[in-house]
């Protein structure tokens, strides 16, 4: 059976939303990363990069949240438009998201809750890349229902993943900015598959305190 290694942080939460929307079985695996438990050699083998998500599906392992989704869309042929100038509109606004909006979403995080002393600069130079990535996306929703045009595909749930954590980047406003990519980011949470992927941290006790343990299994390289 598949074997999906989780943990209910924005990455993670993109894949799981697409598992729940094949609605194919797979076996939840967790991973306490506030533990440290993406360090251990068994994880290793599966991503070596020591992060989630990751993927075992029947022997064919998948890290990185993007490549997940690629690799089970085009597995079950669903959520990837046929079409070769929708599927390059896809890729495009998928990998917009894997390249932009992610790591500047995490780098912003770090520096706005969990760097160990303010930096201006750099709490500047994330959050701000995060509001131009919004922007990006709010004017392309603007003239279109989802990301590639009429069809709901990965990439919106690659964008659900981080668009619906924005309030702890963005602050109380959270997307009110970004009302084209509200509507998205709202009617995908609306769905029954979010809302599945979202109760699956409820099957889970996993640690929640952010502390030196925590801030050592996050960031190895500061310690």
């Amino acid at each position: 059976m598949l074997k999906f290694y989780f943990h209910p942080s924005p990455n993670p939460m993109k894949v799981a939303l697409l598992l729940e929307e094949l609605q194919t079985p797979f076996e939840l695996v967790a991973v306490d990363t506030f533990k440290g438990e993406q360090h251990q050699p068994e994880f290793l083998k599966i991503n070596p990069n020591a992060k989630v998500p990751a993927l075992d599906d029947d022997g064919v392992k998948v890290f990185d949240s993007h490549a997940i989704l690629l690799h089970l869309a085009e597995k079950h042929q669903k959520f990837v438009p046929t079409a070769p100038a929708r599927r390059a509109e896809m890729l495009s606004w998928l990998l917009f998201v894997a390249t932009g909006l992610s790591p500047f979403s995490g780098q912003a995080v770090h520096f706005l809750h969990h760097a160990p002393e303010a930096l201006p600069y750099a709490r500047n130079r994330y959050l701000k890349e995060v509001e131009r990535h919004y922007r990006v996306l709010d004017e392309r929703l603007a003239n279109a229902k989802y990301l590639t045009g009429d069809e709901y595909t990965i990439a919106d749930m690659a964008l659900w993943g981080w668009g619906n954590f924005a309030g702890y980047i963005l602050g109380e406003k959270g997307l009110t900015d970004y009302p084209n990519v509200k509507r998205v980011v709202d009617e995908i949470s609306a769905r029954p598959a979010a809302a599945r992927a979202q109760a699956l941290k409820e099957k889970l006790t996993l640690k929640a305190e952010f502390d030196e343990e925590t801030r050592r299994a996050l960031f190895p390289q500061n310690a």
